[in-house]
């Protein structure tokens, strides 16, 4: 987690990618595994690719200290902040950061960064006890220096997760791992992330709204979610919390199992700070984000659109999406009883997991998309 924006979305936690349906069982039925590279991967909806999980996601955060990123005056940022908006940020990691062309548009355009992988539980304890911080610690002192803010993802999520996490079946020990790896995690940055998404919890939920099979939900229930979101406040009581999934892009079955889900948690007081609605999508598919933005918000947290890339990447669609945002006061404002931000997933489609979709602001070449301006003139 990074330096102003934690969204842990509690409920990402990191499964190793490795044969992720056979060994985990994330993909529902009706949804496509789809491979990135050998570390990431996420179940997109049927075969066409419409709204995934995302690596994530939750998964969502920045820094509570009311701040804004940094970036270049008349800048996608810059114009969504004018808006009263928290930030406008990207997805990044080592890997992309250290590409040129893809650090000067992250510096100039972006106003936060979210961890694509690195602070995913694969990434971070590998080995039960065994932490390793080397990609989230490059992540949050660039975002850091550069004066960006960090929402951090994802500390609880069925993929992404070492072999011997999945393995555990007694509820005591699956707690104490669970409680453990937060505080490590979400210790490590306090103070320095907006938001830690699960993305703290990170996608928990089959399409009909139902828990979500996992070891977590078969072990302890839903029980899970008060216990990682627990874990979260104390490890970092100024990190917003988020609960992270895809498919929440109309006020479907999954909005409203989510819904229930954030009430029930926060009936005994307020643990879940934000949703994050992840908003891959296909073309075509952004008419309904005002709606599902507008019904999560009615449970009081804040809302963020986390892990937005849209195949094609017209700038109808990009613009309808970031419409619902700026017409939704919960869809964080900077002030502090709300919040809020929009995450793109990457900046260029050459990067982008779902490249062959064009989904991004920037093309190969990163240069801006008719997309990109469209954005621009709405704001």
């Amino acid at each position: 987690m990074f330096m102003n924006l934690i969204s842990f979305c509690l409920l990402a936690i990191w499964a190793q990618r490795i044969n992720a349906v056979a060994v985990w069982g994330q993909c529902d039925a009706g949804s496509t595994c789809v491979v990135s590279n050998a570390y990431y991967s996420q179940c997109l909806p049927g075969a066409s690719g419409g709204s995934t999980g995302g690596s994530t996601g939750g998964s969502t955060g920045g820094s509570t200290g009311g701040s804004t990123g940094t970036s270049s005056a008349g800048s996608l940022n810059a114009k969504f902040v004018s808006h009263g908006k928290k930030f406008w940020a990207s997805a990044a990691d080592q890997g992309t950061i250290n590409i040129a062309s893809n650090q000067a548009l992250l510096k100039a355009d972006f106003g936060g960064v979210t961890p694509e992988n690195s602070m995913k539980w694969d990434a971070t304890e590998p080995n039960r006890g065994q932490f390793n911080f080397a990609g989230s610690d490059f992540l949050v002192n660039w975002a850091t220096t550069n004066g960006k803010l960090i929402r951090g993802h994802t500390l609880v999520w069925h993929s992404q997760l070492p072999s011997w996490v999945s393995q555990i079946s007694d509820k005591n020990t699956l707690t104490s791992v669970i409680q453990t790896h937060i505080s490590n995690v979400a210790g490590r940055y306090k103070g320095k992330l907006y938001g830690m998404s699960t993305s703290l919890k990170n996608e928990i939920l089959n399409e009909d709204g139902s828990l979500r099979s996992s070891v977590f939900s078969n072990v302890l229930g839903q029980q899970f979610v008060n216990i990682a979101f627990t874990a979260a406040r104390a490890a970092d009581s100024t990190a917003k919390l988020y609960i992270n999934d895809y498919n929440l892009d109309s006020n479907n079955a999954k909005v409203q199992g989510m819904i229930r889900v954030v009430n029930s948690v926060n009936s005994g007081g307020k643990l879940i700070d934000g949703i994050g609605t992840q908003t891959h999508l296909s073309a075509g598919q952004a008419g309904g984000v005002q709606a599902a933005i507008t019904a999560l918000a009615g449970t009081g947290c804040e809302i963020a659109i986390t892990e937005l890339d849209i195949a094609g990447a017209s700038a109808s669609d990009y613009e309808t999406v970031a419409k619902a945002c700026l017409n939704t006061a919960a869809c964080v404002r900077r002030v502090p009883s709300q919040l809020g931000f929009i995450t793109s997933w990457g900046v260029a489609d050459v990067n982008s997991w779902r490249a062959s979709s064009n989904p991004l602001l920037f093309d190969n070449n990163y240069q801006p998309k008719a997309a990109y301006n469209g954005l621009l003139s709405i704001m």
